[in-house]
């Protein structure tokens, strides 16, 4: 999203997060702007029985948790690591300067955000009245607008795991795994190596 050498001269550090690695806490206050350098990160919430939800998965050259950063509130979920990833991490501070002076960097986090309001508009109405094949459809192919998958010869491949399916609807991984293999029969998706493609 930001360049990186536009980072690096505002001073931003880099961070190395094992898998697993708490980037940040639900019910923190956000002091810092992050953008992956590599890896991927969720943010997530758990309800009172430990069950996770995820609220987004983000990816290389992506950012998260800024509204509560422009907002001034306490973060709404954790931010965990999916993977070992490095980030880019700058000071508020530093982040506002930054975006002050550069009207391009503001249009595309502007775009950026509402594009997830967007994705959180589709899917709450998803989740919340349809079907559980047709709440995956629509998951699988938001993600393929949303992270800008390649087109391989077999369709587009899904990167999400049957768990990350099961938290981002709110489904179970039974669920998850019985209406796969529906959608599979009906030829809406083919599963390949385990693999889901579109």
């Amino acid at each position: 999203m930001i360049p990186e050498e536009l980072l690096e001269s505002h001073q931003a550090f880099r961070k190395k997060y094992a898998k697993g690695a708490i980037i940040f806490r639900e019910g923190e206050l956000p002091n810092h702007y992050f953008q992956i350098i590599h890896g991927e990160v969720k943010m997530c919430n758990f309800n009172d029985d430990g069950r996770e939800f995820i609220q987004g998965i983000f990816s290389t050259k992506q950012s998260f948790g800024e509204p509560p950063l422009f907002l001034n509130r306490l973060y709404p979920a954790n931010a965990i690591a999916v993977s070992d990833c490095e980030l880019f991490i700058l000071s508020k501070p530093l982040f506002l300067n930054l975006i002050n002076e550069n009207a391009s960097v503001s249009m595309a986090i502007i775009e950026n955000l509402a594009q997830r309001l967007h994705y959180k508009s589709v899917m709450a109405a998803e989740i919340s009245s349809q079907e559980p094949e047709h709440r995956l459809l629509k998951l699988i192919d938001y993600s393929i607008r949303f992270f800008k998958t390649e087109k391989e010869k077999e369709g587009y491949r899904i990167d999400l795991t049957r768990q990350q399916m099961a938290d981002l609807t709110g489904l179970r991984v039974e669920t998850v795994i019985r209406s796969i293999k529906a959608l599979e029969k009906k030829n809406e998706i083919k599963i390949i190596n385990r693999k889901v493609y579109r």
